[in-house]
């Protein structure tokens, strides 16, 4: 089984979170995740090919933001607990500010 690299909590800081979150691509990845579960790459439905879904894949995980937890052949990821801890509301933060105002929608 492979083995997934993760950052350690001490190593995890703003600036490569908010590095992560600057590509919509990867914004979109961390909106699927938001809802709390674990979820397969499959579930992501986002316009790149599965080479470049996997280096977003490593660059939130780099980064501090994701969890992958491999099994078999597939791989489970998760928006990583500690982000909250670390970043209180950030993520709710950016993803409030990413979903279309009323007058965008109108």
């Amino acid at each position: 089984m492979r083995r997934v690299v993760h950052p350690s909590v001490d190593q995890i800081s703003l600036a490569g979170v908010l590095s992560a979150l600057g590509d919509p691509i990867r914004l979109e990845i961390v909106k699927v995740l938001s809802d709390g579960q674990e979820h397969v790459q499959p579930d992501f439905v986002v316009p790149v090919g599965q080479s470049t879904l996997s280096h977003h894949m490593k660059t939130l995980r780099g980064a501090g933001v994701v969890f992958s937890r491999p099994e078999g052949t597939r791989c489970f990821v998760s928006l990583r607990a500690e982000l909250e801890q670390l970043f209180p509301g950030l993520l709710d933060v950016v993803l409030r500010s990413t979903r279309p105002s009323a007058a965008e929608r109108a």
